[in-house]
């Protein structure tokens, strides 16, 4: 196995930094996502890796070789891309094939390793097929059977289940993670959708215009988001923020938000005391409370302004003093009738602070 390391890369594209001075390593045998939303650069990184694309500055390692100058077809990288690329003219055995006769390998060499490659993916039945006669999941495996017929070095996947429908997409995540898993090939994996990283990876990169983030295993960068991009980026639904001001007080602290007074236990350890913050809060972690019910956190009023329902869960929206906080409620026994009036419940523990001016993490958060 290959590790890959990814050492300072800068693409520009006139005056615009695709990639801003870019590092990252993937250990071999390592599955990493690298998410972010559409236009943040990923795909500019993977094309740079795949030598589709040549950086404007950085090296790019694959194991200990320098392969900047080596032209896509040495590099012994497999692609598999977000539209298949598959030809259309060729039944499933031919395109998988294809890689291994333009390697010039003989025909016993390419029929043992396609017909092995079509027994992992399970589709030996679909070999005299052509990719119209296919599904979309059965054209995603073709593509990927022709990547790893080739027994490369690395593996890197850009969007490749974006155009599936969600069951299907669903049963795909699974389906590639355990096949990574069993070859133990060092995969890159592209993505927009924070669920595929947080399901599949061993490790998650988080990108924003052309600038990693935080790199970390997801559940890191979910329970400790370095930034406010992440922690709204990472998470469905995502963080709810206020923006509070911090008042001073001998041995407690109270948030001061759109007038209303959040009241906190602890002297929080931010200086100076008069700047301002954001406290984030995910909305599973926001409870409904009697009025009259002991709580360790802060306790906010309001009313249910909108609830939608998602399967056994509901995500319900209620209107505070504050703003609109999203609230994902598990009690199905829970009155959630638009207009109540309801309690909310934020333990201290739960509370993230961020700089208002950076969003860079001030500390996780804070327990009595």
């Amino acid at each position: 196995m290959t590790s890959l390391r990814i050492k300072n890369l800068t693409k520009k594209y006139n005056h615009i930094k695709a990639l801003d001075n870019f590092s990252l390593e993937v250990s071999s045998g390592e599955f990493m996502v690298l998410l972010g939303p559409s236009g943040c650069g990923k795909t500019t990184a993977v094309r740079c890796i795949a030598g589709l694309v040549n950086p404007t500055t950085g090296q790019i390692y694959i194991g200990d070789q320098l392969v900047n100058h080596l032209p896509p077809k040495d590099r012994d990288v497999a692609m598999v891309f977000q539209n298949y690329a598959l030809y259309p003219h060729m039944i499933v055995y031919d395109n998988i094939a294809f890689p291994l006769k333009m390697r010039k390998a003989s025909k016993q060499q390419i029929d043992e390793k396609v017909r092995n490659v079509a027994n992992l993916l399970e589709i030996e039945d679909f070999l005299n097929r052509k990719p119209k006669e296919l599904s979309g999941g059965q054209m995603q495996r073709v593509a990927l059977g022709r990547a790893l017929v080739r027994e490369p070095k690395v593996f890197l996947m850009d969007e490749p289940l974006s155009n599936l429908d969600a069951k299907l997409r669903t049963y795909m995540r699974t389906e590639i993670k355990k096949l990574q898993k069993k070859i133990g090939i060092t995969t890159l994996y592209i993505t927009h959708d924070q669920i595929e990283a947080m399901s599949m990876a061993d490790k998650v990169a988080v990108m924003k215009n052309g600038l990693l983030q935080q790199i970390g295993a997801p559940e890191e960068v979910y329970k400790d988001p370095v930034n406010t991009f992440v922690a709204d980026f990472v998470g469905s639904p995502s963080m709810n923020f206020l923006k509070c001001k911090i008042i001073e007080n001998n041995s407690s602290s109270t948030l001061e938000s759109y007038g209303m007074l959040l009241q906190f236990p602890v002297k929080l350890p931010f200086k100076p005391l008069s700047k301002n913050v954001t406290i984030g809060i995910r909305p599973k972690d926001i409870i409904f409370l009697n009025d009259n019910e002991n709580f360790n956190g802060i306790k906010v009023k309001g009313k249910i302004s909108f609830t939608e329902l998602l399967g056994d869960d509901s995500l319900v929206e209620v209107k505070t003093g504050i703003d609109s906080m999203k609230v994902a409620n598990t009690d199905s026994n829970f009155d959630l009738t638009v207009g109540k009036d309801v309690m909310l419940g934020m333990p201290y523990g739960k509370i993230h602070f961020f700089n208002s001016e950076t969003g860079n993490r001030l500390i996780q958060n804070v327990t009595n």
